[in-house]
């Protein structure tokens, strides 16, 4: 069993920069993909990137493409998905999901994670 932690959320203005972590509970997530999803009210959950089982390969919805970048860090087993020139339209719940899949790339499909955090909420004004 994997448990993920997300912070670093908050309430920022548009142009901001901020920076989410999913802190993972056991280095087995260090073998997984992790992924990073969100979901604004009234929408349904969508896929904002992920990065690929050794780390090597990640992958980003277009609408987040050149603003935002994911790392791992699996010394401290951690995940991180750096924003920047957040727009109003980012505002969501940001949570951070473990996939045991075993491929070589990064899956976009929420069906394919078995391991998801309770979420942390980033809100852009305009």
């Amino acid at each position: 069993q994997v448990q993920l932690v997300e912070s670093g959320g908050g309430l920022v203005q548009a142009g901001d920069s901020l920076r989410l972590s999913c802190a993972a509970s056991t280095r087995t997530v260090g073998t997984y993909a992790v992924a990073w999803f969100r979901q604004a009210p009234g929408k349904e959950r969508e896929f904002v990137g992920g990065i690929s089982r050794n780390g090597g390969g990640t992958s980003y919805a277009d609408s987040v493409k050149g603003r935002f970048t994911i790392s791992r860090d699996n010394a401290k087993n951690t995940v991180d998905l750096q924003m920047n020139n957040l727009k109003p339209e980012d505002t969501a719940v940001y949570s951070c999901a473990a996939s045991r899949l075993l491929i070589a790339g990064v899956p976009s499909y929420a069906l394919h994670y078995s391991y998801w955090g309770q979420g942390t909420q980033v809100t852009v004004s305009s």
